[in-house]
């Protein structure tokens, strides 16, 4: 079982959207996800702007890959290196440790992702 930065087990992020790299709801990696999509994250119109700015527009749906598009409000498995540049420009959106998986730690400190926890 995967584990969380907390040290325990990984908890799923969302359902609906159905997140994770794996679409299993769960922050979980492995070799075959490039992007580390490890930080269980709940989107802010102010995330989902930002992240637009980088070239990754989260909002707009999708449908030919059965994207929808995201909302305020929803959770989402984001790229580790994404939720921290968003945190260097004071942009980042809260996370839930308990579903945030433990890789997100080469990237944040446990008490960088504590200040921005839903669930701390």
């Amino acid at each position: 079982m995967a584990k969380n930065v907390l040290g325990d087990d990984l908890v799923p992020c969302g359902l609906d959207p159905l997140t994770g790299f794996y679409r299993d709801g769960c922050c979980s990696t492995g070799p075959d996800d490039p992007g580390v999509h490890v930080v269980c994250a709940v989107m802010s119109a102010e995330f989902l702007a930002f992240s637009a700015g980088r070239g990754n527009d989260l909002s707009t749906p999708n449908p030919a890959h059965g994207f929808a598009g995201l909302r305020p409000g929803d959770r989402w498995c984001l790229c580790a290196d994404r939720w921290k540049e968003a945190y260097d420009a004071d942009a980042a959106p809260t996370v839930v440790l308990a579903s945030t998986h433990m890789r997100a730690l080469e990237w944040a400190t446990l008490g960088e992702l504590r200040a921005h926890a839903v669930d701390a």
